[in-house]
């Protein structure tokens, strides 16, 4: 496993990437640790569940441990053990060789879209279709674990 993610985050902003999104899987994230330093995360998605474990290098770049984890126990520490959750679905799209995330927001995160690009390092060039919006990597509230916290409606 590479214990490093180098991520770009970019806001959307138009509907262009949905005539190539893939199937939106549904996400439920629960937080037991946010901190800037560090997040402690578990994530459900469909009947598949993860710990993960990221540590701040830089705004572009975390070390990262995930392990996949028995979907009852994540459960359990959603509901008695993370006091921040958020749901998002997620779609894939694949541009010119690169497959950009986008996460679409519900609940009090509505009507947040945000794409996400992993990179294998922080000089890696890639290419920025039109849809794709003000970049907002160095922007801490835009990470799940703040939006978690301090809902987009909320601000």
């Amino acid at each position: 496993m590479n214990n490093i993610e180098t991520e770009r985050r970019f806001l959307i902003k138009n509907d262009h990437w949905k005539a190539s999104a893939s199937e939106p899987k549904l996400m439920s994230q629960g937080y037991l640790s946010v901190e800037k330093e560090r997040t402690i995360r578990v994530r459900i998605i469909g009947n598949q569940a993860w710990l993960t474990l990221k540590g701040y290098i830089s705004d572009v770049t975390r070390s990262e441990f995930e392990y996949e984890i028995p979907l009852a126990d994540a459960q359990t520490m959603m509901d008695t053990m993370c006091p921040f959750k958020l749901e998002k679905c997620r779609h894939e799209v694949v541009y010119e060789g690169f497959t950009f995330e986008i996460d679409e927001y519900f609940g009090e995160n509505a009507p947040l879209i945000v794409a996400e690009l992993e990179l294998p390092s922080e000089e890696t060039p890639f290419p920025k279709p039109d849809w794709l919006g003000e970049e907002i990597t160095s922007d801490g509230k835009y990470t799940n674990a703040y939006l978690s916290k301090h809902p987009y409606s909320e601000w």
